[in-house]
């Protein structure tokens, strides 16, 4: 069994379970949507590529779907910043998912990991690193692997290249789905840490005996600090 396979089987078991309600409600998504595009991404796969060119062609599951996916998160994200960071930051994975290819040895066998994992990681640290939140991270993980086999397409038409490229489909979709999962993952499990760090650091600075602040802090955390400073004059 592939390997999307199985990351997108264990995806929706979580989805399922509810333990990624945050992330997609952060992404302004719904576990029943979330589920449906899983099964969407996995049946799109089995089904035949829609042909562009003689040696192009777009897979339904690794490609029609996660952009129009994209397209929504796109359309839904809160400023026109964030819009612009993803559309930059898929761009960026692009070029450096293109130029792996170009630098990794043709030969899969030569290499210990398949270069289509490569790819996806590649694509996937980038999103995370460069983008602004979990919705551009997703957009930049899913886009930049996909425009990285435009570019490999178009390169391929330039040089006279012979060779099929489907974009989104055969090995790439493990890229796409690596990719997407490792920039949303990141930014989900570090980003959470950062925020709570902040929190708690913040909470510190919003504890004073006395004044307006004091409304900030939690009903249960000022009532245990008032029956503290009771004790103390005690």
């Amino acid at each position: 069994m592939p390997l999307s396979y199985i990351l997108l089987s264990i995806l929706g078991l979580f989805i399922l379970f509810g333990f990624a309600h945050r992330v997609l409600d952060r992404m302004k998504m719904t576990d029943t949507w979330a589920f449906l595009i899983i099964i969407g991404m996995i049946i799109g796969t089995l089904l035949p590529n829609i042909p562009i060119t003689k040696a192009v062609s777009v897979n339904i599951g690794g490609a029609i779907i996660p952009t129009a996916v994209c397209v929504y998160l796109f359309i839904k994200a809160e400023s026109t910043r964030e819009k612009v960071n993803g559309v930059v930051v898929a761009i960026v994975a692009g070029i450096a998912v293109f130029i792996a290819g170009r630098i990794l040895p043709a030969e899969p066998e030569a290499m210990v990991i398949e270069p289509n994992y490569i790819y996806g990681i590649v694509g996937g640290l980038i999103a995370y690193l460069f983008s602004r939140s979990r919705r551009s991270a997703f957009i930049a993980g899913v886009m930049g692997i996909i425009l990285a086999n435009i570019m490999q397409a178009i390169s391929n038409y330039w040089t006279g290249t012979k060779g099929a490229v489907p974009i989104g489909g055969a090995g790439f979709f493990d890229s796409v789905v690596i990719s997407m999962i490792i920039a949303v993952f990141l930014s989900e499990v570090i980003g959470e840490t950062r925020e709570k760090i902040q929190g708690g650091t913040s909470k510190k600075h919003l504890e004073p005996k006395t004044g307006m602040t004091s409304s900030l802090i939690n009903p249960e955390e000022r009532k245990e600090g008032e029956k503290n400073e009771r004790d103390k004059k005690d």
